[in-house]
């Protein structure tokens, strides 16, 4: 494991749709447990677990019951404790996914609020409504619909930014922070090297006013108190260890927050996780719409991010899937003919990137979107929201099914494709069926053929991991862009201590033309998706579709 998270990288699994062991159709951590070796040869350092604590599943874990129990369905402290030691063998750090901006309604602290304790209901954002009887502000839940919840007996509303089921955290009130610091040491003690904090900028909220300009985010995103509230996280936890690695989803946030947020000196995150170049395909902040990706977009945000960042010695997670994101090679590549070509060169685009790259599971094997024809067979509580809120805006049932198809974060959460068998073995073929439905794909898409296949996905993202590690001008190296206003290619420079690493990228399915192409006369090509290079010729760079290739000197 290498202890730099600049030179590292991380793979993230979700648990309940990769591997399982029981045959109940959830994955489970004895089915982590059982793949660490095929992670290991794929040579990342660290292993991002999403929540697997006790939880009614209101939001797939993401509405946590009690952070010190394990859920049963994913299986028990001795298995969160083999799995850490054997990760540990591997030279493999776990990173735990910490959901402090809420909690599930089942929570201790929420019920006991829910008795009327004050010192618990003080935990919480317990408003009166306006006198007109409308909840205390207008804003929005994040899952659609009001973000307050009436709780006639007190005659008072809850926050919930999220599911109904999921009552937004006081962190205003420093008895929980002192517990969520509590929680954190805990996870500490077991040999937990790495936390991943959930839309942890939304923790300090501001002012409860009407948001007559949106939906309310601008009064609980990157709060007042943030950067206090982080540091004192950091340093009364995490920050006492220097090899833990933290890093931060940002929900909707600014750059200039992520200066702070994972400046090198300011003592709050090592990285954070922002999402603004996966809204290219949005229209503004609204994903529930059919549009084009804009490339261009795509490039100015990555971009921009990459050298501001650089500039204030700031550090970003970079990234392209995660269990809340359609998969990348439907979204930007190729299902059909260019398949193989474009998953591998949106892969180059982001791990010689600078920043730490994530890899989601299935996306090493290039994974594409469900084939799901059906609303019944998603299970997303966002996506069934928004199906039945596109129809109640007018829209045909058909045409509301063709966005959730696009867009949902199912498409992430399809199991694990592992071989050809019937469940893709996930799970055992006389087994339960999957809690979610498994791609049809599986048949051609799985990790059995490609651990076999010296041209597969698998060993290309096994190449770029290992580039990491052996080029420190990927790992240390300042960023430069090129081409920036090109349709159709992505380009950019590296250079660290007179090494020099050009990165070129058709992201298209037709041939590109890159008219001033730089002069590679001195350089290598270290990797490539094409089995032969091609180079400039004449200052005319002729890439083939959804080519890639990194050149070094």
């Amino acid at each position: 494991m290498s202890t730099d998270f600049r030179r590292s990288t991380v793979y993230q699994i979700y648990p309940k749709s990769f591997c399982d062991t029981n045959g109940d159709g959830l994955g489970d951590l004895r089915g982590v447990i059982g793949k660490l070796d095929y992670i290991q040869k794929l040579g990342v350092d660290y292993i991002w677990l999403t929540p697997f604590f006790v939880s009614p599943q209101n939001d797939n874990g993401y509405d946590v019951e009690d952070y010190y129990r394990i859920d049963p369905r994913y299986g028990t402290m001795e298995d969160v404790e083999e799995l850490i030691a054997e990760a540990a063998k591997r030279g493999i750090g776990l990173m735990f996914d910490m959901v402090f901006n809420h909690v599930s309604t089942r929570h201790e602290w929420f019920r006991r609020a829910m008795e009327g304790d004050p010192y618990y209901k003080d935990f919480f954002f317990f408003r009166k409504g306006k006198e007109n009887g409308e909840p205390p502000t207008n804003w929005e839940s994040k899952f659609g619909g009001s973000a307050w919840q009436y709780v006639e007996k007190f005659d008072e509303y809850y926050l919930h930014l999220f599911d109904v089921t999921q009552a937004d955290l006081n962190w205003d009130n420093e008895n929980v922070r002192k517990e969520v610091q509590k929680i954190v040491r805990f996870w500490m003690d077991k040999g937990v090297k790495g936390f991943r904090f959930d839309v942890v900028n939304l923790i300090s909220k501001a002012a409860f006013e009407d948001d007559d300009a949106g939906d309310g985010r601008r009064f609980y995103t990157d709060g007042p108190n943030i950067h206090k509230y982080l540091k004192e996280l950091h340093d009364t936890t995490f920050g006492t260890d220097a090899q833990i690695v933290t890093v931060g989803e940002m929900s909707s946030t600014s750059i200039e927050n992520c200066y702070r947020y994972a400046g090198r000196d300011t003592g709050e995150l090592s990285m954070v996780f922002s999402f603004h170049h996966l809204k290219v395909d949005f229209m503004g902040n609204e994903k529930w719409v059919l549009v084009p990706a804009d490339f261009q977009k795509l490039k100015n945000i990555i971009f921009q991010w990459q050298t501001g960042m650089a500039e204030h010695d700031a550090w970003n997670a970079v990234f392209w899937c995660n269990h809340d994101q359609p998969r990348v090679v439907s979204r930007f590549g190729s299902e059909g003919r260019y398949w193989k070509e474009s998953a591998k060169m949106l892969a180059t685009i982001i791990h010689c990137l600078r920043g730490t790259p994530y890899v989601y599971q299935g996306e090493e094997i290039g994974m594409t979107n469900t084939d799901f024809t059906e609303i019944s067979q998603f299970r997303d509580v966002e996506s069934l929201n928004h199906y039945q809120i596109l129809q109640d805006k007018g829209l045909s049932a058909s045409d509301a099914l063709r966005i959730v198809q696009i867009h949902s974060r199912d498409n992430g959460r399809t199991p694990m494709q592992w071989d050809d068998s019937r469940y893709a073995g996930f799970t055992a073929e006389d087994g339960a069926e999957p809690w979610i439905g498994v791609n049809g794909n599986h048949d051609r898409i799985n990790a059995r053929q490609q651990l076999e296949d010296a041209d597969s996905i698998f060993h290309y993202y096994r190449q770029l991991i290992a580039l990491r590690k052996e080029l420190p001008v990927i790992a240390l190296g300042d960023i430069e862009p090129m081409a920036e206003h090109h349709p159709c290619v992505f380009a950019y420079r590296r250079t660290y201590e007179g090494h020099e690493l050009i990165v070129a990228a058709n992201f298209y399915g037709r041939t590109g033309e890159w008219k001033e192409a730089p002069d590679l006369t001195g350089f290598k090509r270290v990797i490539g998706n094409y089995a032969e290079e091609s180079r400039p010729e004449g200052g005319v760079w002729s890439l083939r579709p959804y080519e890639a290739s990194v050149w070094y000197r």
